[in-house]
């Protein structure tokens, strides 16, 4: 897995029939010959001037991502970039070439990521994007891997901890924020009666948690889940989660041959036989597990 800096940019049940298990074993075992399939046999089914076709012949994946926002996109102290964001990444190395760490990291800040698209610097970038119908008219999007919400971080020294401790505090309760224009009517969504204090960044929303000047930081979920996994005696998930948005990978436009192919690769990765790496940094990240995948009618 390689780096490099982008000069352009200053994260079961028993069966009726025994039929039924051999189908079964038998899909797993075509499964599993699939993926054994040679770069150069895909590559040959791709059509000319796909993406797709393009890295397999290249033999590596370039990824547009950030290096500075943790638990999306960070290093490690060893210098090596990690989070959610690249293990998304090594998914998808995984998925073309049988091997995750066939990936080149072009480290970008995100004003960077749609010009980077549709320049052709990167392939594809998975950079805690988060999609919006203004910028599908500009990229095209992967399904999204990862439902990020708003939360309310709280303290396990404070003597409000739950969201219901918060609401029946009413004005009582402090929740400090980032600062913008939308600041007070997001805090007020969860707490309505609560004192709003807007900070300049969220590291300060956070101090004034960790300082006592306030009860609760109203910060991302999985910046939630990140401190909680990371601070289990400091910090506590009040239990209260809103305001959904997607984040997803995001592609140039008219390349469906490429789009197609990553759908079908995260699908695998997180609903099908192969969930292996998105699992396991969902709860290194996180500090939680994936819904339980029920085998039957698709929920995916």
């Amino acid at each position: 897995m390689t780096e490099r800096h982008d000069s352009d940019a200053a994260p079961r049940r028993d069966f009726l029939k025994l039929s039924g298990v051999g189908a079964a074993v038998a899909a797993g075992v075509a499964a599993a010959a699939t993926t054994t399939m040679s770069a150069q046999q895909a590559a040959a089914q791709a059509p000319a001037g796909s993406t797709l076709r393009t890295v397999l012949g290249r033999g590596k994946l370039i990824v547009g991502t950030g290096s500075t926002n943790a638990p999306w996109h960070f290093e490690n102290d060893k210098g090596e970039l990690t989070g959610m964001d690249i293990a998304v990444s090594r998914i998808l190395a995984k998925g073309l070439f049988d091997d995750e760490k066939k990936v080149e990291f072009v480290k970008q800040e995100p004003a960077a990521r749609i010009p980077n698209i549709t320049t052709g610097k990167v392939d594809i970038v998975v950079q805690f994007m988060t999609v919006s119908p203004a910028r599908a008219q500009l990229v095209n999007f992967s399904r999204p891997y990862y439902v990020e919400g708003v939360a309310l971080l709280t303290s396990s020294r404070g003597k409000l901890k739950t969201h219901k401790e918060l609401l029946d505090a009413g004005r009582n309760a402090r929740a400090s924020v980032l600062q913008n224009v939308d600041a007070d009517i997001l805090v007020k969504k969860a707490l309505p009666n609560a004192t709003v204090l807007q900070l300049d960044t969220q590291a300060n929303a956070i101090q004034a948690l960790d300082s006592g000047r306030a009860d609760a930081a109203v910060v991302d979920l999985s910046t939630v889940g990140w401190l909680v996994k990371r601070n289990p005696d400091k910090y506590l998930d009040s239990g209260f989660h809103y305001d959904t948005q997607l984040y997803s990978c995001a592609m140039r436009q008219g390349d469906l041959d490429w789009l197609r192919w990553v759908d079908t690769c995260l699908n695998v990765a997180m609903h099908g036989h192969q969930t292996q790496i998105y699992d396991a940094a969902f709860e290194e990240f996180f500090g939680a597990k994936p819904p339980r995948r029920v085998p039957g009618f698709p929920v995916i």
